[in-house]
């Protein structure tokens, strides 16, 4: 099963696929693993769910594993630093520092 060609997939062993272009909110699109609804809009080179990710599972892309999901994912929603912690970059800790700065 091939995906939208609006994606691309960087490596076969990758739970996300990369945007192309721009993709409109509840778009209905082939992920290669079977189909996903888009659940807002995807900007260039951002990550799409390629099949269901369980919160905890790791972010494959490239073939690595580049974060954690820190929520469940559906088939063909965005993924980012909304839903995902990364294995690299701080940008988790803006959410976190939100939350400390409530609790204060």
């Amino acid at each position: 099963m091939s995906h939208d060609p609006r994606l691309i997939l960087l490596d076969p062993r990758d739970n996300v696929l990369v945007a192309r272009q721009r993709l409109a909110a509840g778009e209905t699109i082939a992920t290669g693993a079977g189909s996903g609804t888009t659940d807002t809009a995807i900007a260039l080179a951002h990550k799409v769910a390629r099949s269901a990710i369980a919160a905890g599972d790791k972010i494959l892309k490239y073939g690595a594993p580049i974060g954690v999901a820190t929520q469940a994912v559906a088939a063909g929603a965005h993924v980012h630093v909304h839903n995902m912690r990364s294995d690299y970059t701080p940008t988790h800790h803006l959410e976190d520092e939100r939350k400390a700065g409530a609790a204060s």
